[in-house]
């Protein structure tokens, strides 16, 4: 092996790992949205956008931080945490393109019943987030869809164009974004 070969490997090795990388950092910033949605930390919870992301749920819209921790604050959502909730996201799948990057997941909420006996989901969901590293190397999600998975058309659109092709790129690609825009 040449040390033009050697040289080679190494950069090959080292984008792997970055890939590898930014995957987790994305997983781990989106599984930190369930423990401190449900901890009522709103911060925490802005913190999981860039300043100016849009969390699009089919229930409303929020643009920027200060939208996102009026929800955390606001009635409904401290009702939840008063009986009882948790906020629940698989990993997903995710796919990175240099700075920018797609994860395709669902989620529940879970609350617990009035009685406290047992628990009840309240909702299962399709997510899309599309997500940028920021100048200081942090992934941040730019936008969040969320869409009930209850049978109407939206929900498996947001999954379909999180299926990756047989390249590793976003199969559906060409429409990304366009499920939820406001």
């Amino acid at each position: 092996m040449t040390d033009s070969d050697t040289a080679t490997l190494i950069r090959e090795l080292s984008d792997r790992l970055a890939v590898l990388e930014d995957r987790q950092a994305i997983v781990d910033l989106m599984t930190s949205y369930g423990p401190a949605i449900d901890s009522g930390c709103e911060e925490a919870v802005a913190r999981v956008w860039t300043e100016d992301g849009v969390y699009d749920v089919d229930t409303g819209i929020m643009r920027g931080h200060a939208e996102i921790t009026a929800m955390v604050r606001g009635g409904n959502h401290q009702g939840f945490i008063t009986n009882g909730c948790a906020h629940v996201l698989e990993p997903g799948n995710v796919i990175v393109d240099g700075d920018t990057a797609v994860a395709t997941c669902k989620s529940l909420l879970i609350l617990a019943r009035p009685d406290k006996s047992a628990f009840t989901v309240l909702r299962a969901t399709a997510n899309r987030w599309e997500l940028v590293k920021t100048a200081d190397g942090e992934w941040k999600c730019t936008r969040r869809t969320s869409r009930v998975l209850d049978g109407r058309d939206e929900a498996p659109r947001v999954l379909a164009e999180g299926v990756p092709g047989p390249d590793g790129t976003l199969e559906h690609g060409a429409g990304a974004g366009t499920v939820g825009r406001a």
